[in-house]
């Protein structure tokens, strides 16, 4: 039982701290839905973050529900422990009551006397003077146990009606979240009604969207080629100065060992000419240096544990083609994942590596590139860049503010995640996503 109650405590203590992050990102979500309302022309990216906003409350009622459950597991647990220790209390005190009465009985110190005195010889006197210690020791145990037990039983009786209050605490707090939830619901159904009024307007918005990032995808995949491309070239030029030295130092020793030997006559040398050839240079795939896969495994190993690109936000536009969620017939694709966050939001390496590039998509519109090895991560949507081609950057380092649209409000990074040229889901790589 006791492992038991331990065990839903540890339990306890992780949904309780699940819950005070959902709250914290309700909080955040909430900060931004006002700065998107303040300046939103369109009802859509209202209906997205408050979308996330219902999201996150139906989280965190699970979670108080679940906290509910334990309680009461808790309590029923404890309850059982109070009726043992009441019952173990009751024979104790039965037991030590009886033991009282003997000793009364048995109080005069000639009894005692006698009791020894009779003794047929000196063995059996000691160990009735042995025997009359254990029992007085014992009676002194049986009251220590009962003290014990008595404060036991005070301590769990607390424990107990702590765990009730708190039961009636999370109950209340359940039911106040179902109804701010509800009225959560009631307001995205009339933003959803709005929304549907300018239909036109935002498929069109939609395909405007789509083909820019089209275009966008189109520059990167480009760069990330030119990127392969030069990572082979330099990997080539190494291996050709590695080749050379190790000839050369085998041409000396050659010539050393020669002029080293007895022979007086020497036949002529015939120098072997080695074909030609011409090094390919892929532009699809880095072949990788000794240092280079190390990093590469590196950044593999850590696949669902990396740091999101931004401290605070929430996924507003998931990886691959998926349905609008007001139009389920028009399809939106989308090359990596896009993160709304709070305004004047840094962008952060999620992972050491080298830039490879900084992009100037738009006027408005940069972006920096970072290879891991033969990994790619793009951080899309800057308005400003702190890192340049060529620096190393660590875990987490700040490389430039997500911009914020003036037309809507909203300030989203869009993070793209590549292996070579091929496209991967940043979704299963970033950690608690």
């Amino acid at each position: 039982m006791t492992s038991l109650l331990w065990s839903q405590s540890s339990q306890q203590e992780k949904l309780e701290q699940r819950k005070a992050q959902i709250q914290r990102e309700i909080k955040d979500n909430e900060k931004m839905l006002k700065s998107v309302q303040s300046k939103e022309k369109s009802a859509m990216n209202v209906y997205l973050i408050q979308k996330n906003k219902i999201r996150l409350k139906e989280n965190l009622i699970s979670t108080t529900t679940k906290q509910t459950k334990l309680l009461a597991d808790d309590i029923y647990l404890n309850q059982l422990k109070i009726n043992q220790l009441n019952k173990e209390l009751l024979a104790l005190k039965e037991d030590y009551a009886k033991k009282i009465v003997q000793s009364y009985k048995s109080r005069s110190e000639q009894s005692r006397a006698m009791f020894i005195l009779s003794s047929e010889n000196f063995l059996q006197a000691f160990k009735r003077v042995q025997y009359l210690k254990q029992y007085t020791n014992f009676r002194k145990a049986q009251g220590e146990e009962i003290k014990g037990k008595s404060l036991e039983l005070v301590a769990v009786n607390k424990k107990l009606n702590e765990q009730k209050i708190a039961k009636q605490k999370l109950l209340e707090e359940n039911q106040k979240e179902r109804q701010l939830l509800e009225k959560e619901r009631i307001e995205q159904e009339k933003l959803v009604k709005e929304i549907k009024k300018d239909k036109n307007r935002i498929v069109s918005d939609i395909r405007k969207k789509q083909s820019e990032s089209k275009n966008i995808d189109r520059q990167i995949d480009r760069l990330v080629r030119e990127a392969i491309a030069e990572a082979n070239r330099k990997a080539a030029a190494e291996k050709a100065r590695a080749l050379a030295e190790a000839k050369a130092a085998a041409a000396e020793n050659a010539s050393k060992s020669t002029k080293s030997s007895k022979k007086t006559t020497t036949a002529p040398v015939v120098e072997e000419k080695e074909p030609v050839t011409r090094t390919e240079v892929s532009s699809s795939r880095i072949e990788l240096t000794p240092e280079a896969k190390i990093v590469a495994d590196n950044f593999r190993a850590n696949r669902g544990k990396l740091p999101w690109p931004v401290e605070k936000g929430f996924v507003s536009l998931g990886y691959g083609n998926q349905a609008h969620p007001i139009y389920n017939t028009l399809v939106v694709h989308n090359s990596g994942v896009e993160i709304t966050t709070e305004e004047g939001a840094n962008a952060r390496a999620v992972f050491g590596g080298e830039v490879a590039s900084v992009m100037i998509l738009s006027p408005v519109n940069k972006a920096v590139m970072i290879q891991h090895g033969d990994y790619f991560t793009v951080y899309q949507n800057l308005s400003t860049v702190s890192v340049s081609k060529g620096d190393k950057v660590s875990i987490k380092q700040n490389l430039g503010r997500v911009r914020t649209s003036s037309e809507t409000g909203k300030t989203v990074i869009k993070f793209l995640l590549l292996q070579n040229t091929t496209y991967t889901n940043p979704q299963g790589w970033l950690a608690n996503m």
